[in-house]
């Protein structure tokens, strides 16, 4: 599992990684699987002018059913108002998970602005519209009931996952994701997946934009379909993934828990040193 930071160490808080914008999204503040360490650190480690919150940020689903709220938790809500004092732009989508932030759209709480869609210029001039994505989740808006079936099952797939990777942890063996392997190895959750992002590129191209930043679906990418650039960020849940903009405009995928698992341990702290340059699961864009 991802080494945890020792928070007494303030001498480690100074940002590694300087890009121009970072995208996350489906952390699922409230769970259990949160993997809310890990996020502190690469919020630490990360420096933006802009940080977009692409929905499922807090899971109001799972804490209706039961409360979970750890400190780490909060420490996380702390951080994002922190970035947002200190002058970066934090802009909120909201998610179906968090879908009670919608009534406040065009509000701003704390320096963060609560929107329900964003468009974003990247600095070579191509035009992303930021959404969750859940409004092209067919479950979602014909079944809801379903989906909340779909999210217990899920919680209870990936408390198995935490106690397989306990064990495996102690084999010195790195973090495997069940229900990520599940994804990409069941037929109709691959075919679910290549229709979710289908569907949404081709908003991407009704509204006239280069390309669409998303969540949702917890498997990140960033690839061309038909002509529209198509980013999904991930999430801090099973992949520990962001989409982040170089100052050049290129984008990126950083997979943060490999990062965790490979560097070196910084003398004297009990956390890992962040890499100079970003590691990229995924491709970069020119």
């Amino acid at each position: 599992m991802p080494t945890r930071r020792d928070h007494s160490m303030e001498s480690d808080n100074t940002p590694v990684l300087h890009m121009r914008t970072v995208w996350i999204s489906d952390l699922h503040l409230g769970t259990p699987g949160c993997q809310a360490e890990a996020l502190l650190d690469f919020l630490r480690d990360v420096e933006c002018e802009t940080l977009y919150l692409v929905g499922d940020i807090i899971d109001g689903w799972q804490l209706r059913r039961s409360w979970y709220w750890p400190q780490a938790h909060n420490d996380v809500v702390q951080k994002l108002l922190r970035k947002a004092r200190k002058g970066t732009r934090v802009i909120f989508v909201p998610g179906n998970h968090d879908e009670f932030a919608r009534k406040y759209v065009e509000h701003s709480f704390g320096g963060v602005e609560v929107m329900d869609e964003a468009i974003h210029t990247t600095a070579d001039g191509k035009r992303l519209w930021i959404t969750h994505g859940d409004l092209f989740d067919g479950v979602i808006q014909c079944a809801k009931w379903l989906a909340y079936v779909g999210d217990v099952a899920y919680e209870t797939t990936l408390k198995v996952n935490r106690h397989f990777n306990r064990f495996r942890a102690k084999l010195g063996m790195p973090y495997w994701s069940l229900s990520k392997y599940l994804k990409l190895k069941v037929k109709r959750a691959v075919s679910f997946i290549s229709d979710f992002e289908e569907a949404v590129a081709r908003e991407a191209r009704k509204r006239g934009v280069d390309g669409v930043v998303c969540g949702h679906i917890h498997h990140a990418e960033i690839r061309d379909i038909d002509g529209v650039l198509y980013c999904n960020d991930g999430d801090w849940v099973e992949s520990l993934t962001a989409l982040v903009e170089h100052h050049d405009g290129r984008l990126e995928i950083l997979d943060f828990s490999e990062r965790l698992l490979l560097q070196p341990m910084r003398q004297g702290s009990t956390r890992p040193v962040a890499l100079p340059e970003p590691q990229a699961a995924a491709m970069l864009v020119d």
